[in-house]
């Protein structure tokens, strides 16, 4: 077994150790912020490379870092991944793969579309808690991201993520629920919303992620709904609506490291 800065663990659902990192958050389960569940060492080099990301930004973040802090050889991650970029890319894909398959869920989980959207708006700031090092690795390194080919699996997987964000909006829109809006730019509007809140969110804050994420619903259901009276329901953040997503969030099966691992 390893040795690491972090803790390992037993997983005794697939028989293997895996690595769990924390950090300090306002609840316990905002508190784990990565855990290699991945494919042996390929898991734990990407979710070691996340954290540095996520922590110093991709131009801040080598392999001797990793490498050094796994006990590791440098060549033994690029026997897995090959170079830096791929790295990244692994990163990109990992995330998007796990947040359109929650997407979906929280889709599947309400009957309608403000709640859907509701839903979606919710989980976007959750992120900041319940997959932090993930998401701030994801948010500060989106611009470099979004330079990648326009049919890399990670550019595909950011389209599927607007398209279901679209989907509800038109959905709502075709009900009656929503006013009728240029769903292209409203969805873009909704995923872009979410993108810089790793630059000014803290988890020890005055504002935990679920009151943050009412005022999101607030802010974007507020200008859509031809009737508000559901409004209070759908941005209470101690709802059972957040409950709900707080759920499906928290036991999500970790996405494929990509097909660079082991």
């Amino acid at each position: 077994m390893l040795i690491l800065t972090a803790h390992s663990v037993n997983d005794w659902s697939s028989g293997r150790s895996v690595l769990e990192f924390r950090t300090f958050g306002r609840r316990g389960a905002g508190s784990v912020t990565g855990r290699a569940a991945g494919p042996g060492k390929s898991g734990a080099i990407l979710d070691i490379f996340t954290r540095h990301v996520a922590e110093k930004g991709y131009d801040g973040t080598s392999f001797s870092d990793v490498a050094s802090e796994l006990g590791i050889s440098q060549g033994l991650i690029v026997h897995h991944y090959g170079t830096k970029a791929r790295l990244l890319e692994a990163l990109h894909i990992s995330y998007m793969r796990r947040r359109v398959d929650e997407a979906e869920r929280i889709v599947s989980a309400f009957a309608t579309p403000p709640e859907q959207l509701a839903g979606l708006l919710h989980a976007a700031m959750l992120y900041q808690v319940h997959d932090r090092n993930r998401t701030v690795a994801f948010q500060r390194e989106v611009a470099r991201l979004a330079q990648e080919a326009e049919d890399s699996e990670g550019r595909k997987l950011r389209r599927h993520y607007i398209g279901i964000l679209r989907g509800v909006i038109d959905a709502g829109v075709a009900s009656g629920d929503f006013h009728p809006v240029d769903t292209s730019i409203r969805s873009l509007l909704v995923f872009g919303a979410a993108q810089w809140a790793w630059t000014w969110f803290e988890p020890e804050g005055r504002s935990s992620a679920e009151q943050v994420g009412a005022e999101l619903v607030d802010l974007t259901l507020g200008s859509l709904l031809v009737n508000r009276t559901s409004l209070p329901r759908l941005r209470d953040p101690e709802g059972q609506l957040v409950a709900t997503v707080i759920g499906i969030i928290s036991s999500a099966p970790e996405a494929s490291q990509a097909a660079l691992g082991e």
